[in-house]
């Protein structure tokens, strides 16, 4: 990455209406992947071009000083096989089995409500980075969440632009703020605090769509 494209970049997460909050994985944890508000009637936008995945390598940081990372694409730390799986686990912070109910969990949120939540858990710089843009046809009804715990908060979303449109602003930095801060990943486990987020944003993209919709935060193991 370019350091113009790095200033670009940087510039485009610090005009997002909310704050830009990023650990040192591959997105902010409140940085969304459009600009504005969009009817998901309407034509669907290039968010994820103008605003790729990329967007937040060069990391808004909570002190408010920017810093870069060089970009990361490492298809090689893809999962091998014809199956798309949208649950990658290169840091192997979740157990065979939390893998095998998680993978299960965001296979029926995609089948009922067509919404692809997809979860990469890694330890910066060993992730497959860029990689996952192509291998999950990452678009704008797309939610990425990235677990890593090098920097910062553990948890990280990139919220596709549809989706934005109709989830409260607060509700990412919520979950966040709640399951991925340092006391809470140190007492209950990096495994929780996944399964945790998780659930949480099941239950918040299930919900009627109304003035109390995602108000509360549920997680699965509490």
């Amino acid at each position: 990455m370019s350091l113009h494209m790095a200033s670009s970049i940087v510039r485009s997460c610090a005009q997002q209406p909310r704050p830009c909050h990023a650990g040192r994985g591959l997105v902010a944890t409140t940085c969304r992947a459009g600009m504005g508000r969009h009817d998901p009637g309407s034509q669907p936008s290039k968010s994820w071009k103008t605003a790729p995945i990329a967007l937040c390598l060069s990391l808004c940081m909570t002190s408010g000083a920017w810093a870069r990372l060089e970009g990361v694409n490492q298809p090689n730390l893809l999962p091998q096989g014809s199956e798309i799986t949208p649950l990658i686990d290169v840091a192997n912070f979740l157990t065979e089995t939390e893998e095998t109910r998680m993978r299960d969990r965001l296979q029926h949120l995609e089948k009922d409500t067509g919404i692809k939540f997809r979860v990469l858990a890694q330890n910066y710089p060993d992730t497959p980075g860029l990689a996952i843009k192509d291998y999950w046809s990452v678009d704008d009804n797309t939610v990425v969440l990235v677990a890593d715990p090098t920097f910062g908060n553990v948890l990280n979303f990139n919220i596709g632009i549809n989706i934005d449109s109709f989830i409260p602003r607060n509700f990412w930095s919520k979950v966040a703020g709640r399951f991925g801060n340092k006391f809470y990943v140190e007492e209950q486990g990096r495994d929780v605090a996944i399964i945790n987020a998780v659930a949480a944003v099941d239950h918040c993209l299930r919900e009627p769509i109304d003035r109390t919709q995602c108000s509360e935060i549920r997680g699965e193991l509490e």
